[in-house]
C-alpha cells in the first residue's frame, strides 16, 4: 500500500506541495522506538521492509518534520496498553507528519502532545506560516 500511497503524493505534489499525518504504523530508526534491538524484524512496525517503506517516502522528498526539527530527542507517540507502557515511557514513535520538501521553511513548530490521554497514540500538531 505505501509504494501506490507514496505515488498518489508525488502526483498530488505536482499540483501544490503536500503535508500528510497519520498513524504509519512505523518506526523509521532506532530512536523511534524504546526496544529496537529485541523489535528488529521481529514486530510488525519495525521490520526492515516498513523501515524501507518510510525511506521511500524521505528519499522521494517528503519530510518527516519532528525528527528534522528534534534529530536526536527520543520521543514517541504510540504506547502499548499492555505492561504499564505509558507509565514506564516503553514507546513507539510512529504516527507523523510527512511535508514537502518545499515547505519546510515555513514550519514554525510540531508538537507531541504526550500528556493527552484517551487512545494507546497521542495526538502531534504541526503550525505552518503560509
Amino acid at each position: 500500500w505505501d509504494a501506490a500511497f507514496l505515488d498518489y503524493l508525488k502526483n498530488l505534489e505536482k499540483k501544490k506541495p503536500v503535508i500528510v499525518c497519520g498513524d504509519f504504523n512505523v518506526a523509521h530508526r532506532p530512536i523511534d522506538l524504546k526496544n529496537d534491538k529485541s523489535n528488529y524484524n521481529k514486530t510488525a512496525g519495525y521490520t526492515q521492509v516498513e523501515i524501507d517503506g518510510m525511506d521511500n517516502f524521505i528519499d522521494a522528498g517528503f519530510v518527516d518534520v519532528f525528527r528534522k526539527l528534534h534529530p536526536d530527542e527520543v520521543a514517541y507517540t504510540y504506547w502499548s496498553y499492555r505492561f504499564k507502557a505509558r507509565e514506564r515511557n516503553v514507546g513507539w514513535r510512529i504516527d507523523y507528519f510527512l511535508v514537502s520538501s518545499s515547505l519546510m521553511d515555513k514550519v514554525e513548530s510540531f508538537k507531541i502532545y504526550s500528556d493527552v490521554m484517551g487512545s494507546d497514540h497521542c495526538p502531534i500538531g504541526l503550525e505552518i506560516n503560509f
